[in-house]
């Protein structure tokens, strides 16, 4: 088991910087999430962790031992791609076990992990099958099973389920959780999918544009995003933001922007259904009503502003009626439109 420690990390290609200077501290046994849009740097982030792109400037350490230098056999990681990258021509037993015969591993403690890895992952059954007789789920857990059979010092993930179906991708990521009460082993995952990186994350990396926005577990950057940026990103729907009026700017956190550069942001379940004679927060007519069973979607236009709000049931039934909302002023969020920055 192993931290892992990123200091001054910055990438270049040519004269294009895709990764800025990132700090980085995991610790031991801890599970971190990359997470951001395509393009944002994090699958490049995690490349230069495993040796497999070069870094331009910075240092990365595993269990305090710089390794830059060091080929990626010989930092004692093991990476489970998106596309699985397994053999063709080998077994499931055969795929599990190649890297323990590269490495000189024996035969019996070869046997003993393969088949420990195969219990953990409920892939006995098909331990003599080639990956062509295998679903997608199937590979993807022989692609773990090979990682865990090396027993790393750290596991990195790079996308491994964006290739699933979405029904598939909910079951593996459970059992991913799983694999991870089995084998606390210090962990990378990358992903553009919030869903994954909420459900699975200790600690959540929000990337963008290869800078580093928020790093927080999935409650902070949920409920205290440090940007627009997070709050746009991080919530499905995302957070909705208004332009606001500061009463009293001088008791603001930056009272030296002026008012018309403020937005208010409330995410679509902190809007509640308001009721009584006092003026509403927000009034509107709904533009799109989606009914989910257990509660509606519903969106509004106010004062050329758009609204989503997470309401209860059948309260509103059909676009054009009328929709008055007040919000939980304990979840509001004030941020800077000119930084992006929470205030």
């Amino acid at each position: 088991m192993a931290g892992l420690s990123l200091r001054g990390v910055s990438k270049s290609f040519g004269e294009t910087k895709v990764v800025h200077s990132v700090d980085l501290d995991i610790a031991d046994r801890e599970f971190m999430v990359f997470v951001g849009p395509s393009g944002c740097g994090k699958s490049t982030l995690l490349r230069m962790i495993a040796g497999l792109e070069d870094i331009t400037d910075g240092e990365i350490a595993i269990d305090g031992r710089v390794v830059n230098e060091l080929d990626p056999k010989d930092r004692d990681i093991a990476m489970v791609f998106q596309d699985y990258a397994l053999y063709p021509h080998m077994t499931v037993f055969e795929n599990m076990a190649f890297s323990l015969r590269y490495r000189g591993i024996g035969r019996q403690e070869i046997r003993k992990r393969v088949d420990q890895a195969a219990r953990i992952l409920d892939i006995e059954p098909y331990i003599a099958r080639f990956p062509r007789q295998l679903s997608g789920g199937q590979r993807q857990r022989v692609a773990m099973g090979r990682a865990i059979v090396r027993d790393p010092k750290v596991f990195l993930f790079d996308e491994p389920l964006s290739n699933l179906d979405a029904k598939l991708r909910v079951q593996m990521r459970t059992e991913i959780k799983r694999l991870r009460e089995r084998v606390p082993t210090t962990t990378i995952y990358v992903t553009h999918d919030q869903v994954e990186a909420m459900t699975l994350a200790d600690r959540i990396v929000i990337l963008n544009h290869g800078r580093i926005e928020q790093i927080g577990s999935p409650d902070d950057v949920y409920d205290r995003p440090a940007s627009l940026f997070v709050a746009g990103f991080i919530g499905a729907p995302p957070m909705n933001l208004l332009p606001a009026t500061a009463v009293a700017p001088d008791r603001l956190p930056a009272s030296d922007r002026p008012v018309s550069e403020l937005l208010l942001g409330v995410r679509p379940e902190h809007l509640l259904w308001h009721q009584g004679e006092a003026a509403p927060l927000l009034a509107g007519r709904a533009s799109v009503v989606e009914p989910l069973g257990s509660d509606t979607m519903v969106s509004l236009d106010v004062a050329g502003t758009p609204v989503i709000a997470r309401l209860p049931p059948r309260l509103v039934r059909r676009a054009g009626e009328a929709v008055r909302l007040s919000a939980d002023l304990s979840n509001l969020h004030l941020f800077d439109k000119a930084t992006g920055r929470r205030l």
